[in-house]
């Protein structure tokens, strides 16, 4: 890409910079536009692996000069570039250390629900972006495809549950705003979820065959309704003094305790 392809943006008047910035703070527009913004060279290129092409590159004025954002605009052949200055580019970033290098990206939409789920992870309002980039970059990291979000959970293709994911998110089969008491008709197998008033430890129960999980909200846990139609509720065996575990914690707990079980 050429340096004249590349449009530079100095103003906060700008129109683009203003639709750019309300995508970023805004999740309203967000779900409106059905776009996102990627922040670094990491996802962008986790996005492009996956087989998908951003809208548009934008970057900061000084990142211009680092060899990895100039790598990037240079495979950009065919799209769109923004350059903004710095002050603009850290509004929109909105985090303590600016990579200098944002994508636009048009939200995949995973379409309805498939007839029958063998193999899922149900998120019932987990509220903090960081919990729920995490639990689907463990997701993905053990195998399952599949993951249903319930409509109090945090946006996923948010800026920070984007960042938390490490581009999970382009392996995975999202479904956003999904009725998980419905989708449990759909699914081939157990539900399972955790409660620290389990009998059975996690240990003990066999994870082998088809089963879907549900972790619930950070501070109220799994719904009554969620957990009375689970199958089967674990625990996590706690031998130490603390009274529960970050609900990402407990669940790369539990994934990775099927996957040693079927390994």
């Amino acid at each position: 890409m050429r340096d004249r392809d590349l449009k530079l943006i100095r103003s906060r008047d700008n129109a683009r910079f203003k639709v750019l910035r309300e995508l970023a703070t805004s999740t309203r527009e967000r779900r409106k536009a059905g776009l996102a913004l990627l922040d670094g060279a990491h996802l962008i290129a986790a996005y492009r692996a996956s087989g998908m092409v951003p809208e548009q590159l934008i970057l900061s004025e000084s990142a211009m000069a680092n060899p990895e954002a100039a790598q990037l605009v240079a495979g950009a052949a065919g799209q769109s570039a923004l350059v903004l200055a710095d002050a603009l580019f850290n509004d929109l970033a909105q985090v303590a250390t600016p990579t200098g290098v944002v994508a636009l990206i048009r939200t995949p939409n995973a379409g309805p629900l498939p007839d029958r789920i063998e193999r899922c992870v149900m998120l019932e309002n987990i509220q903090d972006a960081g919990n729920l980039g995490s639990i689907l970059r463990s997701t993905a990291a053990a195998g399952i495809a599949t993951v249903l979000l319930s409509q109090g959970c945090a946006f996923a293709w948010s800026p920070k549950v984007l960042r938390a994911g490490m581009g999970a998110h382009f392996c995975l089969d999202i479904y956003d705003n999904a009725d998980l008491a419905a989708a449990v008709q759909r699914l081939s197998g157990r539900l399972i979820c955790t409660s620290g008033h389990a009998r059975r430890s996690l240990f003990q129960a066999d994870l082998r065959g088809p089963l879907a999980w549900v972790f619930g909200n950070e501070g109220a846990g799994v719904s009554a309704e969620l957990s009375a139609a689970a199958a089967e509720q674990v625990r996590i065996p706690m031998p130490g003094k603390t009274e529960s575990l970050n609900v990402a914690a407990a669940a790369a707990i539990c994934l990775f305790e099927q996957v040693r079980q079927r390994s």
